[in-house]
């Protein structure tokens, strides 16, 4: 009966409040907001008095949240307290631990790379380190999670990881002193060759302004003359981050995206500031289904504009504005408040009206813009500056279409079962004496009958069932990955990513279109 009382208070206090909260609201917009939450208060009070068993009152306010939400769009979510840190320090670029990469592997957490500078790499752990114990605690059978949480905490604390590391019989600890570690957005930068610069952009954090501009920096001074932005799989981030990137690049003072929404102070259009670096650099941009957001506005801005040549698959399609605002508890919630558009007009957005499950799962409208330019698409067309026919409907459509590989069952179980990162750890370990020149290894080193034998040995004692007609379809796929797993373990990410571009199919044909990039863009190319 107390407990009732109690519950029949706070509802009287919540619907107090939140009619203050939306008196004038209501009065303004002619609804009854009253009715419905008290609608919603007679529901949660009837099962807190009638359900068969004792009631989370937290969780079923949290349901109700997320229920509420999932009615308008599908990046207008709750956040609980305990994932926003984590969210957060994605995009701050910074977190405060002791630097590792890791995945569970055979039921440990082991090591895929240490990140660079961090107290880990300084006290020499290495990619295939199993972590056995933290602090005394074994760690068999720890979710990521209960991983991330013990090794994870404040600037100047101690933690004790036991290792156990292929070539040594007995694991040993070592004590480490966590700091704050930077995350960086650009994954990888480096010269393709003697003209050509690679940069990968994982996310759009606060940092990746500063991050974009020391990458291109250090390549113009290896004598970068045309550029591959990779994109792909960049979920987006900051729109001001996205915009000082095709800063970079434009000439003039021009659009590069504007947003519009319901209330008039979301409405923004964001300009270049005329004050280009890199005017003349010939730029092809790489993005895929999984580029969204921040990456979407890049490659819309660059497109309408004519500055770079976008090759790939179409965008996911992601074009909405959020806004986060932290609620008491230490929880928050993202709320919609206008939509993306390209300078040339198109919505990035594409239609959610079918559901959430149909919106993350359904393919995308793969549209060739050179061959769909005279088609019957259905996709609505814009020019871009220089007459060009883009469509929009959703997402970006690339202006040369180059679908990523695809790989048979048996590579995806190699992938899914680690096979690669365990095979390459081992062999790293035995071949140490490989790691003393990169560049001998990038260019010289194959791939041999005798360490597919070995791969194909660990991937049987896993269990995994291997099919001979897929193992020679995916051959070139398969020897590149152990290649790169081979170099990640020798010396570091960088160097596993030199050698994934190297033999990636999307990039070989990427640069092969330099000359029409520079074409469209009105610039120059150096013979």
């Amino acid at each position: 009966m107390k407990q009732y009382r109690r519950i029949m208070f706070a509802s009287a206090c919540a619907l107090f409040v939140l009619g203050l909260i939306f008196k004038f609201d209501v009065l303004a917009r002619g609804e009854n907001i009253y009715e419905q939450i008290q609608r919603f208060m007679e529901v949660m009070q009837a099962v807190n008095r009638l359900y068969v068993e004792d009631v989370d009152s937290q969780k079923m306010v949290d349901g109700a949240i997320r229920g509420m939400l999932e009615e308008l769009d599908p990046h207008t979510v709750y956040i609980p307290k305990e994932q926003l840190k984590e969210i957060n320090e994605q995009f701050e670029g910074e977190f405060e631990g002791i630097g590792v990469e890791f995945i569970v592997n055979n039921k440990f957490p082991t090591i895929v790379s240490p990140m660079a500078d961090s107290p880990a790499e300084k006290l020499g752990l290495r990619p295939g380190d199993q972590i056995v114990k933290i602090d005394g605690q074994s760690t068999y059978g720890f979710s990521e999670e209960e991983v991330r949480k013990k090794l994870l905490g404040a600037k100047g604390s101690k933690v004790i990881v036991q290792i156990l590391r292929s070539g040594f019989e007995d694991p040993f600890e070592v004590t480490i002193t966590r700091d704050r570690i930077p995350v960086y957005s650009i994954t990888a930068s480096f010269m393709l060759d003697d003209k050509t610069g690679y940069i990968k952009v994982g996310l759009f954090s606060k940092t990746t302004g500063q991050e974009f501009d020391k990458a291109l920096r250090d390549l113009e001074t290896k004598g970068m003359k045309q550029l591959i932005l990779d994109l792909r799989g960049n979920s987006g981030g900051y729109l001001e981050q996205a915009v000082e990137m095709v800063d970079k690049f434009m000439e003039g003072r021009k659009l590069i995206v504007y947003t519009r929404g319901r209330i008039p102070n979301s409405n923004e259009d964001y300009h270049s500031s005329g004050e280009a670096g890199y005017p003349g650099i010939s730029l092809v941009v790489l993005i895929d289904h999984g580029s969204a957001s921040a990456a979407e506005i890049v490659a819309g801005a660059l497109q309408d504009w004519d500055r770079g040549l976008i090759v790939g698959v179409t965008s996911f399609g992601k074009g909405l504005v959020q806004q986060q605002i932290l609620l008491k508890d230490g929880s928050a919630v993202r709320v919609t408040t206008a939509r993306y558009y390209t300078p040339s007009g198109r919505l990035i957005q594409r239609a959610y009206d079918r559901g959430l499950q149909d919106y993350y799962s359904e393919g995308r409208d793969d549209l060739d813009t050179n061959m769909a330019a005279d088609s019957s698409s259905q996709k609505p067309v814009f020019l871009t500056s220089g007459g060009r026919k883009v469509f929009g409907g959703g997402g970006i459509s690339p202006d040369v279409m180059v679908k990523p590989t695809q790989v048979t069952l048996t590579t995806i179980k190699l992938i899914q079962g680690q096979v690669f990162f365990e095979y390459g750890s081992a062999y790293a370990s035995k071949h140490r004496e490989l790691a003393g020149d990169f560049a001998a290894f990038r260019d010289q080193f194959q791939v041999d009958e005798q360490m597919m034998s070995e791969l194909l040995k660990l991937a049987r004692s896993k269990g995994i069932e291997i099919n001979d007609a897929h193992l020679k379809q995916d051959l070139a796929f398969i020897n590149l990955r152990i290649k790169s797993q081979v170099a990640r373990n020798l010396w570091g990410a960088r160097e596993y990513y030199q050698i994934e571009v190297r033999g990636d199919p999307q990039i070989s044909e990427a640069a092969k279109l330099f000359t029409q990039a520079a074409k469209i863009a009105g610039l120059k190319m150096e013979g």
